[in-house]
């Protein structure tokens, strides 16, 4: 006779107190700290974001015209193209798509630019019922009195092209580098109409491509003069200091200080002038490094401001003669040069230019009025404005 178990399994009921049930889960939440909690990210070592100069020797104010720059970008890049613009206006629409040639972030609204400067710029709907972007009345105030500025100082313009002319390798520079660079040396918008009144100055050439080109017509050798050779005549020791290529020799020489610094201005001087033939020299030879600074010190003394980006003196690379290591040539000669920004976006001053505050010591009117609109571009509807169409 066989045996059958039986099972018997009593369901277990659980204790309806036992646990509480919320009427809202609130399991799918994410927990975030609040930004001022959070731990900043580092951001990546790179040529991007690296600055050029140590903490230990960065000049403050020559960093802040930097970001000078950035804050009027839109301002300055603004300006321009509205006023090549018929009777100076714009779409609106047509403004939000041209982030690059206004100088407004992309994926930004323009309109948000355009408000940080009311009396500069204003919107208005027109006729056909579109928004359009132009100047304020006040605005046009001051451009015409940058206008007068320009035809007051169009012969000293002149000066300033020859003598740029003058330094390049074959006396002759692409029209479309000059009008590109034209606001570091305060040239007008429309000096290529102004080139035609000096025949005894320039000549205009087109290549078989359709380029064009400026060329110098007449040499003069009163220009011919360097910035730094003015500097010698008035203070010859202050120039002597201001480079420095040193010698190359052997340590079991056995020299004091004295001697070494007597040994090294032997090698400096003389400086090979920018306005002769230097560019035949071998390159790598130090004679040849002596004329590509003269080159640089000479372009940056006819700039407006005595300094440049990086992506000006490379326009001009193959005109100067200059080399890919010019960023390190120029790190070598901290007394006359300094670098500020990052080391794939620097900027380059002529040291002496500028007094220890970081204010030019002589300063072109172009810049006097550009101070000038700078201040208005940063008041707001209803301040108090003065000084509008003062010389």
């Amino acid at each position: 006779m066989k045996k059958t178990l039986t099972l018997i399994v009593t369901p277990s009921f659980p204790n309806p107190n036992s646990f509480k049930i919320s009427p809202f889960s609130t399991s799918f939440l994410v927990t975030k700290l609040p930004k001022k909690l959070r731990k900043k990210r580092k951001k990546p070592d790179s040529p991007r974001t690296r600055p050029v100069q140590p903490d230990s020797v960065r000049i403050p104010h020559f960093e802040s015209i930097l970001n000078r720059d950035s804050v009027f970008r839109f301002l300055i890049k603004s300006k321009e193209f509205l006023s090549k613009q018929p009777e100076c206006i714009l779409r609106l629409d047509d403004a939000g798509k041209l982030h690059r040639e206004l100088g407004f972030p992309r994926g930004r609204k323009v309109i948000k630019s355009i408000q940080r400067h009311p009396l500069i710029f204003e919107v208005y709907r027109h006729t056909d019922n579109k928004m359009w972007l132009g100047f304020t009345e006040f605005a046009e105030q001051l451009l015409e009195e940058e206008r007068s500025i320009m035809d007051s100082m169009e012969m000293d313009r002149v000066n300033k092209v020859r003598k740029l002319l003058m330094i390049s390798k074959e006396k002759r520079i692409p029209l479309s580098k000059i009008y590109h660079n034209r606001l570091l040396f305060g040239i007008p918008e429309d000096f290529r109409d102004r080139v035609a009144k000096y025949p005894d100055y320039f000549r205009t050439v087109v290549e078989n491509d359709g380029k064009r080109f400026l060329e110098l017509v007449t040499w003069d050798p009163i220009l011919a003069v360097s910035e730094l050779q003015r500097q010698f005549i008035v203070n010859e020791d202050k120039v002597m200091k201001a480079f420095k290529f040193p010698v190359k020799y052997g340590k079991d020489l056995g020299l004091d200080e004295n001697d070494t610094r007597k040994l090294n201005l032997l090698n400096t001087f003389p400086l090979v002038s920018p306005y002769s033939d230097g560019w035949k020299l071998d390159i790598w030879s130090l004679e040849a490094e002596k004329y590509r600074v003269g080159i640089v010190h000479e372009f940056l003394s006819l700039t407006l401001e005595k300094r440049a980006s990086i992506h000006h003196i490379v326009e001009f690379k193959e005109e100067f003669s200059l080399t890919r290591r010019t960023y390190e040539m120029l790190k070598k000669q901290p007394r006359t040069f300094y670098l500020a920004g990052t080391e794939m976006n620097w900027a380059v001053f002529l040291k002496d230019a500028y007094d220890e505050n970081g204010g030019l010591i002589d300063k072109d009117p172009q810049l006097i009025f550009n101070e000038k609109l700078f201040k208005f571009a940063q008041m707001q509807e209803g301040e108090v404005v003065s000084g509008a169409g003062e010389k």
